[in-house]
């Protein structure tokens, strides 16, 4: 009975010693020394070292693209990846002979280019690798990159089509226009339009035409927030033969809020300041009315809605004629005006005009834009930047169309409309 009990014994202690070594579980209890005999003995074929790996296994590589690819596009992944084995190295050359160089990971498992690859181009990579037991392989391999009828580039301007200053402060309602030099497929193109901000807010692009797309927030940008535009387009098809020329990005920062509002119903321009009221100054907004002249109807009012700043200039030269009023009409006027802020693409402005003093505050005379005395004007052109929000209410007339820089005059749910992925 006592020998039994320490076979028993003996047995459980070389299950849990397996047990232990190789994580078994077992739900039945020994039965026998015989049997731990048996599974101890069985455990041992665990402990078998690896078959050495064999001297003539080449290397298995992948390589991206395959051989023989056309129409990569020059910008798609390029790769030599060892599967089995590593890579000793690759000499990639253009069809003009020149070498684009690469790096090779340290552990020798991966290659790729660090130049960009160029359109109609053939490639070819002479790949050097070994096998996993040293043996050594050398092959080759091709493809063409795509090459385009023609190239589109784009540009990333504020809405009076000056370029975005990298680095640059912007006011709270900065729209971004992206401007292709080509018409392109408003989808195609608009999949590689990115903005980025933070802190993060909804915003969206709405197409002007096939050439040009707008970009901005739900609500005016928070002062402080940075943004990132990105045109991840090289390489890429945005029409029918039709392919990105160049990538372009550029980053920037909402400044301090500067919302600024006519009213004609007290004809005063309050400018706020971050929430604060800053200056009252009195204007002589538009005089009201319509005037055909060569079968096109002009009008006289300064018309409702949000606009923003576009630009500024000291002085400017303004020109009935611009507009369609011939200078020598019995409207028309052609005069240098100093310390003038742009806040409409059709020639709207918050200006100087001395000669309107007396009527600043109580009577409109102008032909749209509004007019300050000297020293508001000045005030006003140095406190402004691209971006700030001038809202002018209360005045007669149609109120502010889109393309007279009217985008934060249209409503949110009409906007995310104009998006070509909207579905």
């Amino acid at each position: 009975m006592r020998s039994d009990r320490r076979a028993r014994a003996a047995c459980l202690a070389a299950l849990l010693a397996v047990v232990a070594a190789f994580g078994i579980v077992s739900s039945s209890a020994p039965q026998c020394p015989d049997r731990c005999q048996a599974l101890a003995a069985g455990s041992a074929s665990h402990f078998a070292p690896p078959a050495p790996p064999s001297p003539t296994a080449p290397a298995r590589l992948l390589v991206t693209p395959g051989a023989g690819a056309e129409d990569v596009k020059p910008d798609a992944r390029v790769l030599v990846a060892a599967v089995e084995g590593t890579v000793e190295s690759v000499t990639m050359v253009n069809d003009a002979d020149k070498e684009i160089p690469g790096v090779l990971t340290p552990d020798g498992k991966t290659w790729k280019p660090t130049l960009q690859l160029g359109f109609g181009r053939t490639y070819t990579m002479t790949i050097a690798g070994r096998g996993p037991g040293g043996m050594p392989t050398l092959q080759t391999s091709s493809f063409r990159t795509v090459d385009p009828g023609e190239q589109a580039s784009v540009y990333l301007d504020t809405v009076g089509y000056a370029p975005i200053e990298e680095g640059g402060t912007y006011g709270v309602g900065m729209v971004v226009v992206a401007n292709f030099d080509h018409a392109v497929d408003r989808a195609a193109a608009e999949r590689h339009l990115r903005v980025r901000t933070d802190p993060p807010v909804t915003g969206g692009w709405y197409w002007i035409d096939d050439e040009t797309a707008h970009w901005r927030p739900q609500k005016y940008y928070a002062p402080g927030t940075k943004v990132s535009v990105e045109a991840d387009i090289y390489g890429d098809k945005l029409s029918d033969d039709l392919y990105g020329a160049e990538d372009a990005k550029v980053n920037f920062v909402i400044g301090d809020a500067h919302v600024s509002i006519a009213d004609d119903t007290t004809k005063q321009v309050s400018v706020f300041d971050n929430g604060k009221l800053v200056r009252t100054m009195p204007t002589s907004m538009g005089m009201g009315g319509t005037e055909t002249i060569g079968g096109n109807t002009l009008s006289f009012w300064t018309p409702p809605g949000v606009y923003t700043v576009i630009d500024k200039a000291n002085p400017v030269i303004m020109d009935s004629s611009s507009f369609g009023l011939p200078v020598n009409s019995r409207l028309g006027y052609r005069e240098t005006i100093p310390w003038a802020t742009k806040i409409s693409s059709d020639g709207i402005y918050l200006h100087q005009l001395n000669s309107t003093v007396w009527a600043q505050g109580n009577t409109n005379l102008s032909h749209g834009c509004l007019n300050l005395n000297s020293d508001n004007a000045q005030w006003f052109f140095s406190f402004s930047r691209p971006g700030d929000v001038v809202e002018v209410r209360n005045t007669g007339g149609p109120p502010l169309r889109l393309d007279q820089n009217g985008d934060w005059t249209l409503p949110w749910a009409e906007w995310v409309k104009g998006s070509a992925l909207r579905h």
